[in-house]
């Protein structure tokens, strides 16, 4: 007898609907910016021991005084979580189509709340790296595995420094605690080209595991799983084409987010700089997600008309941005960077339609993961500890952020490039199921067809 391998499909859980998931991952989000922001802000990086030529020296402040670390180490504190989101992104994406996203996201903010914590205990550099790369763990574990579940369920239509750098990261490790535990108690979703069926060696029993699905097998199947849907990523031309200039946009970003509290620091001699750009940061992220995401559904959401906004958007954001360091008045400087700072932020919708869209719905996941990796391990890890090299070469602040800056051009130029591209888009695409015949097979042969269908 034919057996349909599909799994029965399972009603939502009682607590869903799409605006509590929605918030429920906008709140990981936000806890995951503050982590990125806080690292960065002057109260909790500080500065360095320096000495005058008399040589009186001063003790510094912040992380990087009590660690004494030189421009290029504090560049490389800013990637390090980089580099447990790296190599952690697509060992959850790929273990999403076997084990329940909601699950995974549980475990990984667990890892990220216990690694905050060791970040607020660390007692030197080391520490405090190895520690900010298991935040990129915790952290991976969301970036690939939310925006899938978002877009298949949504409707269609500052830290301070009063009581010290430490504690900035203790605040976050309780504020993110509470959804980790919610990742493993609440009633978890379904996601679309996924089984999530239980079909890994520790959750088989004995028997079964001795006679065809061992250690080996399971983790060769994996291996040859993963190889396939690579090579079906990387022939999506718009997909590449669209995580190229992202990476791009990231590598000036990286720039920014890590260095740019000091950049203005240093450049306008204003106290209160962390309060004043981390609002302008701030309000332009909100408007300019939002606004070019409701630009993108009123001109009709299609892959290409996301291209055309990213590359307008981007190229005069680019524009107002790098005019906005060339003023010395601290007023006018505010108001161009904050509308250069929408405009480039409205590129967050966009770029995540074409990433999602053009490939389909059983890869979502990966090209999620994959697209983290990429703007990471070529963006926004190595340009902070290269503008640290630049600085210390050229010991200018204005003439290294005006260079970082114009690459936002780059960035507008691959993502033109996008639009001539033949796109389709997959959203609707049938899902790809995994074949599970030989298991069901090997099961009803024993007479357990119940046990085949869990």
């Amino acid at each position: 007898m034919a057996i349909d391998p599909t799994p029965l499909p399972e009603s939502a859980p009682s607590w869903f609907t799409p605006k509590r998931l929605l918030v429920f991952f906008c709140a990981i989000n936000m806890i995951n910016y503050i982590d990125r922001g806080a690292i960065s802000t002057n109260g909790v990086n500080g500065s360095p021991r320096t000495c005058s030529e008399i040589n009186v020296c001063s003790d510094g402040s912040g992380i990087q005084g009590d660690f004494d670390l030189s421009n290029f180490k504090d560049g490389i504190l800013a990637s390090a979580f980089m580099v447990g989101l790296l190599i952690a992104s697509p060992i959850f994406a790929s273990l999403a189509k076997s084990i329940n996203p909601f699950r995974l996201i549980g475990v990984g903010l667990s890892v990220w709340t216990l690694a905050t914590i060791g970040c607020g205990f660390s007692v030197d550099f080391w520490s405090i790296t190895i520690c900010r790369m298991l935040v990129g763990v915790g952290e991976a574990s969301y970036i690939g595995l939310a925006a899938p579940l978002i877009v298949e369920n949504a409707p269609v239509s500052q830290v301070g420094s009063g009581l010290g750098w430490r504690y900035a990261f203790f605040g976050e490790a309780i504020l993110m605690l509470p959804f980790a535990i919610l990742g493993y108690v609440m009633k978890p979703l379904q996601m679309k080209g996924m089984s999530n069926a239980k079909i890994i060696p520790w959750f088989l029993n004995e028997e079964f595991s001795k006679k065809d699905y061992s250690y080996v097998s399971y983790t060769l199947n994996q291996l040859s799983r993963f190889g396939q849907d690579m090579k079906a990523l990387l022939s999506e031309k718009v997909y590449v084409v669209n995580v190229l200039g992202y990476i791009v946009y990231n590598f000036v970003f990286g720039v920014y987010s890590y260095w740019g509290l000091k950049v203005g620091y240093n450049i306008y001699q204003v106290d209160n700089i962390d309060l004043l750009f981390g609002g302008i940061i701030s309000v332009g992220g909100i408007v300019g997600t939002i606004g070019g995401s409701l630009i993108l559904d009123r001109i009709n959401s299609t892959i290409p008309n996301a291209f055309k906004l990213l590359s307008i958007a981007i190229f005069f954001g680019a524009i107002f941005c790098f005019s906005a360091f060339c003023f010395s008045n601290i007023y006018v400087f505010l108001v161009l960077i904050l509308i250069g700072e929408i405009l480039v932020d409205a590129s967050q919708g966009p770029v995540n339609l074409v990433c999602l869209n053009s490939v389909k719905p059983s890869l979502r996941p990966l090209a999620m993961a994959i697209s983290t990796v990429s703007i990471h391990i070529f963006g926004d890890v190595p340009s902070p500890p290269l503008f640290g090299i630049l600085q210390d070469k050229v010991d200018n602040w204005r003439t290294s952020i005006l260079i970082s800056t114009s690459i936002l051009f780059l960035a507008a130029g691959i993502w033109f490039i996008g639009i001539f591209l033949h796109s389709v888009d997959r959203y609707e695409e049938d899902s790809e199921q995994p074949d599970m015949s030989h298991l069901l097979e090997s099961e009803v042969a024993n007479g357990d067809i119940t046990s085949a269908l869990l």
